[in-house]
Parts: structure tokens; C-alpha cells; sequence
């Protein structure tokens, strides 16, 4: 009798089982830290983002940083500090003591008693007291014209391009860097003040000379360091946002448990929105810290500052609020107790809603059956169509993210009242065309 071979045995036979297994292993582990370095990389780079939006639709854009910084001219505080400013570069002094000495003397010239003299030499003081009110009231008078205004705008508008090479080089126009310091040249303004004392009569206005005219509206000692920065977040401009997205999202659906991968990616994204709003108002007091040696009141520093980074904060706010409605949205849509138990809830809501329509006599027909049908995919055809309105929003804000929430729970919470008011129409044609049983057994059949 011939034997029959006797398999093999030992490792080679279960070589390509095992080896499935561990592959597979492998293969998800490599997929979880792909995944996990995508959502990180992506938290990383949303305060990133959204410098680098702000630097090239803001700091970079002519027409939006010069309307931006044109109400300014008409800030209390920075109005105050142009005063000062100015006043201090005008800097006319009338010799007082030596107009009421010449006075004094004359007086006496005609014989008015030593005592008048005397009385008119202490007049000295007061008459500088009166010379520098002068000049600040002249002063006060050009800062609240529209010409003042209008100068603010022209300059800011030629400096432009000087901030600009703040953060590249060397400054130029009304606009000087020095050192980390970017002034802006007031020179026009003091110029008119100039006319405007000789036009009221006071002549030392003619011997002003030509002195320091700026107004320090940023310093920092790591504008150098800025620059390189500066330079590569404008190349990214208005690239590395949809960058961002696809990496998340790339995160998202290469994540073993997709949903929560969203909650925690969106979740994350608005902490680093909170981290980046503690960061600005650090570098808040940084700036006024900088400029506490300078010209300028802190109420001016801390106007121009807020104005400059309006756009910014903004910004951060629209993403940490865009972070949480999809943190939240996720969760909710997600198997969890909680929202399960929401979900149910809403859907007795509707049923009851679409049950007393129907005794009222409002039945959506075919279209509630339709809808009723479809109903997911109607949902998430609203989600994009209100996510493509959102990509496209020019400049959206917090309260845009608000809005399109609103509008999306409305149109969830539409859809579901049209599906429930569908199953209602579905059950009743169904007992309508089922025929009702016989009353007794004469039509039974013998």
C-alpha cells in the first residue's frame, strides 16, 4: 500500500498566513500615523494660515491697509498724540521775560511809577504760558481740519510701500525703518501748523526750524528676525489655507474611526484659535511696552495696534468658532448615547408635528415620501452647498459661521418635518388600499 505524503510542517507551511496578519497589522498601523502627523501637521498650521491670509490680503494690499487706517485720523487718542507731537516739533517759544522787561522799561520811559514796571516784568511767565497755548490750540485746530485727515490718508498711502519694506529691507517715503522702528512723517501737518500760526498773527512761527517730525507707529526689536518670515508666509498668501483643509481632511478619512478623527481635529484647530488669541494679546503689551519710551500715549499706541490686527482677530474668531459648529455637528451626527437619544427625540418631534398636520388637513404628499426617501443625502447636499457658500465668502466672519449654522439646523430641521409628514402620507395610502376584513362569514368562502 502505497503511503500518502505527509504535508508539510513547521513554519514554511503557515508562512503566508502569518505573514497576512502581521502585514495587515502593518499596514493599519502606518495608515493610524499617517493620520495622526496629517491631523497634527494640520493643527499646526491653522494659526499659520491665517497669518499668512491676513499679511497678504491685508498688510501687503494697498487700498485695504489705507482704508483700514484712515478712521485713525479721527481717534481721539491718536489725535491727542498728533498734537503733542506736533506742538513739540513746532516748538515755538516767545521770550517772555524778555517782552515784558522791554515793556517795563518803556513804561517807565514815560514816567509811570517803578511799581507798573515791576508788575509787568512778572507777566514773563505767563506770557510763555500763553505763546505755548497758542500753538497748541493752532495745533489742535489743523489735527481736527479735514486737512489733517486727508494728509493722514495721503501718507499712510505713500507709506505703503515703506511698510512693506519693513518687513523686507530698508524703508522709504513717509514711512522710515531704523532699527525696528517704523515712523510715520508727520512733515506735512507741521507745515500747515506753521502757516496756520503766521495766518493768526504769530510771527516766531517764520524761525521754525526743520526738526524731528515723526510719529513712531511700531517698534520692535525682532522686525529683522520678522522679515524672513514675512516673506515666505506672502508667497503662501492665500495658498496654505485650502492646504490646511486638504491635509485635514486627507487626516480625517485615513483615520480608523473617521468622526472622531473630525471631532478632534476641529476641536484641536479652535484651541490653537485660543492659544493664538492669548498670543496677540501678549504681543499686545509687548508693543506697548516697546513704545513706552516713545512719543506716543499708549491710548494711540493701543488704537493704531487694534486697528492693524483688526482683520486678524476677526479671522481667529471665525476659525474657532468654524471648529467648534464642526466639532459639535460631528458629534451629534456621530452613535453616541446622547446623540442618539437628540436624534430620536427630534424625530418624535416630527412625527407628532406631521401627525397633527395631517388631522388638520396638511398632508405633503408624494414629495414628503420623496423626501422621506432621500432624506440623507438631501442633508448632506445642503452641508456642501452651505460649505462651498462658506469657501466662497469674501472675508467671512464669526457671525457668517452663525448664519450658516442657523440656516443648516433650519434646513436639517425642515427636511425632517417633510420626511416625517412622508411616512404619515406612506402609512395612510398603505391602509387605504389594503381592503377591510368581512364584518361576518357569509362571504367566506364554503
Amino acid at each position: 500500500m502505497t503511503s500518502l505524503p505527509e504535508p508539510p510542517v513547521g513554519p514554511t507551511a503557515d508562512a503566508p498566513e502569518d505573514r497576512r496578519p502581521a502585514t495587515a497589522k502593518a499596514a493599519r498601523f502606518a495608515q493610524s500615523a499617517a493620520s495622526a502627523l496629517l491631523i497634527t501637521l494640520t493643527v499646526v498650521l491653522v494659526p499659520v494660515s491665517l497669518v499668512a491670509v491676513w499679511l497678504h490680503d491685508f498688510v501687503l494690499d494697498t487700498d485695504r491697509y489705507v482704508a483700514t487706517m484712515a478712521p485713525l485720523a479721527t481717534d481721539t487718542a491718536v489725535q491727542d498724540a498728533a498734537v503733542d507731537r506736533i506742538t513739540e516739533a513746532v516748538n515755538v517759544k516767545v521770550d517772555g521775560q524778555k517782552v515784558a522787561s522791554d515793556v517795563a522799561d518803556w513804561l517807565r520811559k514815560q514816567g509811570l511809577p517803578p511799581d507798573v514796571g515791576t508788575a509787568v516784568k512778572a507777566l514773563g511767565p505767563t506770557l510763555d504760558a500763553l505763546a505755548n497755548e497758542a500753538v497748541s490750540k493752532a495745533a489742535t485746530r489743523v489735527v481736527h481740519s479735514e486737512a489733517f485727515s486727508k494728509a493722514w490718508t495721503d501718507a499712510n498711502r505713500v507709506a505703503h510701500d515703506a511698510v512693506v519694506e519693513a518687513l523686507t529691507g530698508e524703508g522709504r517715503g513717509a514711512v522710515g525703518v531704523h532699527g525696528g522702528t517704523v515712523t510715520l512723517d508727520l512733515g506735512q501737518a507741521v507745515d500747515t501748523l506753521k502757516q496756520d500760526l503766521l495766518d493768526s498773527g504769530i510771527a516766531p512761527a517764520a524761525t521754525i526750524p526743520d526738526v524731528d517730525k515723526q510719529l513712531v507707529i511700531f517698534k520692535s526689536g525682532g522686525l529683522g528676525q520678522a522679515r524672513l518670515a514675512a516673506r515666505l508666509l506672502d508667497a503662501l498668501g492665500n495658498w496654505l489655507p485650502p492646504i490646511t483643509a486638504v491635509l485635514g481632511g486627507a487626516g480625517v478619512l485615513l483615520a480608523r474611526r473617521r468622526r472622531r478623527a473630525l471631532v478632534t481635529v476641529s476641536l484641536c484647530a479652535a484651541g490653537a484659535c485660543v492659544l493664538m488669541t492669548i498670543g496677540l494679546d501678549v504681543a499686545r503689551t509687548i508693543y506697548l511696552d516697546e513704545l513706552s519710551n516713545e512719543a506716543v500715549s499708549d491710548a494711540a499706541a493701543a488704537a493704531i495696534f487694534d486697528t492693524v490686527l483688526r482683520f486678524l482677530r476677526s479671522s481667529v474668531r471665525t476659525a474657532l468658532v468654524l471648529g467648534v459648529a464642526v466639532a459639535l455637528g460631528a458629534y451629534l451626527s456621530g452613535p453616541g448615547r446622547l446623540p442618539r437619544r437628540l436624534r430620536a427625540a427630534a424625530d418624535h418631534a416630527a412625527d407628532l408635528a406631521a401627525r397633527s398636520g395631517e388631522a388638520h388637513g396638511l398632508d405633503a404628499g408624494t414629495a414628503g415620501v420623496w423626501v422621506n426617501r432621500y432624506r440623507r443625502r438631501l442633508a448632506i447636499t445642503v452641508l456642501l452647498v452651505l460649505g462651498l457658500v462658506f469657501a466662497l465668502w469674501n472675508d467671512p466672519t464669526a457671525t457668517t459661521v452663525i448664519v450658516l449654522v442657523v440656516i443648516l439646523v433650519a434646513a436639517i430641521g425642515a427636511l425632517a418635518l417633510l420626511a416625517a409628514a412622508g411616512r404619515v402620507h406612506s402609512r395612510t395610502t398603505d391602509r387605504a388600499a389594503t381592503p377591510p376584513p368581512p364584518s361576518d362569514g357569509s362571504d367566506a368562502a364554503p
